[in-house]
């Protein structure tokens, strides 16, 4: 398992997020940052704001996993809430900056953010040169994006696998249908995942660069939460119990494999750890 929930924030934004912000001059960052976020961007974005000295305004869905907004807050973050769809906070994100003339920070559809995430691809290769397999969750795909390009420049033959909860498959259905094709509704426990659309940039990586996208369901998501913190004492957040869900109930007759699990974060809520343990105990 890569675990990017051991980050400062406890999730692998932090890592596009700040490739993507030190490369803005000093004087024009004093502008300040705004993104649309379920959470995670959000919170690295308002973590790098601190950092840095600018203000950070994040565009939540009214939604939003409670932890997530006080950890922004008290990175010193303004949090507007706004729909429960990431395009409805989008576009209240970029009304944002062309009021006030604030960076737009975006958390996947930017090949600052993409290369960001691609490190933990390097990483990865670093860790274990002969990878047959590593298998990615995918929201908008900017995640799966730069772990692709990384490994498929690296090491062509391992493959890359993408997994999306059956409820919010964008990129699956985009892919299936040769275009960028939007849902109507991903509501999903995993809200990280939960995208009606993937981005350009990461539509078309994915087409070139990724092998394969799963599908799993709300209770294999949550019983990889349950089985994570059960066998291995990992606290993950269903976006990331995704990609476990898919080792344990797909990869089962891929026998052989060096497999390399990409447990993206770890910012589940108190009470939804609750009811999962308590469900599956």
């Amino acid at each position: 398992m890569k675990l990017e929930n051991y980050q400062p924030i406890r999730v692998f934004k932090i890592r596009g997020a700040t490739n993507m912000i030190l490369q803005i001059p000093e004087d024009e960052r004093q502008r300040g940052l705004v993104t649309a976020s379920s959470g995670n961007h959000g919170t690295a974005v308002s973590y790098l704001g601190k950092m840095l000295g600018v203000p950070a305004t994040i565009v939540v869905p009214t939604t939003v996993v409670e932890e997530k907004v006080r950890a922004m807050q008290e990175y010193g973050a303004s949090v507007i809430r706004e729909g429960r769809f990431f395009d409805e906070r989008f576009t209240k994100a970029l009304e944002l900056q062309k009021s006030t003339g604030a960076l737009l920070i975006p958390p996947f559809d930017n090949p600052h953010i993409i290369a960001g995430q691609g490190t933990i691809g390097l990483e990865i290769f670093e860790s274990l040169t002969d990878v047959d397999a590593v298998i990615v969750p995918i929201g908008g795909g900017g995640l799966i994006s730069g772990i692709a390009t990384a490994i498929k420049n690296l090491k062509p033959e391992a493959q890359v696998v993408g997994v999306e909860p059956e409820r919010a498959s964008s990129m699956y259905q985009s892919v299936k249908s040769g275009k960028i094709t939007r849902l109507t509704d991903t509501t999903s426990i995993a809200d990280g995942l939960a995208v009606r659309a993937p981005g350009e940039l990461t539509f078309d990586c994915v087409k070139r660069c990724v092998d394969e996208i799963l599908l799993v369901s709300e209770e294999q998501i949550e019983r990889a939460v349950y089985t994570t913190m059960k066998e291995g004492h990992v606290i993950i957040e269903p976006s990331a119990a995704a990609a476990v869900a898919a080792l344990t109930e797909k990869f089962q007759s891929r026998k052989g494999l060096k497999v390399v699990v990409v447990i993206s974060g770890g910012n589940i809520s108190l009470k939804m750890l609750h009811t999962i343990l308590s469900k599956y105990s």
